[in-house]
């Protein structure tokens, strides 16, 4: 079988697998070309997409979600939703578009996504959890299948809920250290995630874990110090994009602190363009004004040139802006 995250393995708690996690309206194909010119992790996974929405008939709007290019390769295909039969539809549709492998989201906390019965909501359902596990296989073919979930609901669950995913003989567990109920709110838990690892190895399941990793140091302590065979790192990104380089593997060096201000300036300008070009009409450019904070941020003026910038409408206006501010400096 081509199994991706054993090809990716590299020893338990050393070296570990790091992973960029799917995060709504922020993974796309645009922001992943960024990453990798940053410093690109091991694995991409790509914005969680909606199973009955890719099996209605508004499935067009969603292809796009899908597109990759194949530089940015490997890449897991996530999905969500809690109807079994439309998961074998889409792990079909994950192998034609040649996807390395599928993922099922079982920790997604957001209310919407919970009142379908899918994300956080299938805690609650291991059954039918199960199930959605078993006709994703059933359609995976040779792709590896995984799950990103939580410790539990609204309380630490791990010794009945991770064996019931256990029995499912996954290729990768991804923790992330909170119930649903903590949602991203205080310390995670992570003597918890490798109790986890320690109840998953003997089945052949790697373990990753995620939440609160500050660098890539740290990122490499915890997987050592909790025999994880990965670490996938979410909102650690937006604080630097270069979170995956080791110092001096990406074009600009390897530590976000060194970074100049034109330097910043110029890969937020590379990833405006990106998602212009991307997305045209398809996604609002407001979209793209959460990213601000990321580069332009850490020296003088910086706050006044994001209050200006968060005034554009478009790629033009950034232009303009940007124009005005390299004159004046």
């Amino acid at each position: 079988m081509n199994n991706i995250w054993q090809k990716l393995k590299k020893g338990l708690g050393s070296n570990p697998i790091m992973v960029l996690a799917p995060m709504a309206n922020v993974t796309d194909s645009p922001f992943r070309r960024i990453i990798m010119r940053c410093g690109r992790p091991d694995l991409f996974f790509n914005e969680f997409i909606s199973c009955d929405g890719l099996c209605s008939s508004g499935r067009d709007k969603l292809f796009k979600d899908l597109r990759f290019t194949v530089e940015e390769r490997p890449i897991i295909a996530q999905f969500f939703g809690a109807k079994p039969g439309n998961f074998y539809k889409c792990a079909q549709l994950a192998q034609e578009l040649e996807f390395d492998g599928i993922d099922i989201n079982m920790g997604c906390p957001d209310k919407s996504v919970e009142k379908q019965g899918a994300g956080a909501a299938l805690i609650k359902d291991p059954k039918l959890a199960q199930e959605v596990i078993r006709e994703t296989k059933r359609g995976a073919g040779p792709l590896p299948v995984s799950v990103k979930t939580r410790l539990g609901y609204n309380k630490i669950e791990i010794s009945e809920w991770i064996p019931r995913l256990l029995e499912m003989d996954l290729a990768a567990l991804s923790i992330h250290g909170r119930t649903r109920k903590e949602m991203s709110f205080g310390p995670a838990h992570w003597e918890l995630i490798g109790e986890v690892a320690q109840m998953a190895h003997p089945s052949g399941t790697l373990v990753i874990g995620n939440g609160d990793v500050s660098d890539l140091a740290d990122a490499h302590s915890k997987a050592r110090s909790y025999g994880l065979d990965g670490i996938m790192v979410g909102r650690g990104i937006f604080k630097n994009p270069w979170f995956f380089s080791a110092g001096g593997g990406s074009a600009f060096g390897g530590n976000s602190s060194i970074k100049t201000p034109l330097e910043k300036i110029e890969i937020m300008a590379e990833h405006i363009s990106l998602f212009t070009e991307f997305w045209g009409e398809g996604k609002p450019f407001d979209v793209m004004k959460k990213f601000f904070k990321v580069y332009v941020t850490g020296w003088e003026g910086a706050n006044e040139l994001r209050v200006r910038l968060m005034s554009a409408k478009n790629q033009g206006d950034i232009k303009d802006i940007l124009k005005s501010y390299n004159s004046m400096v």
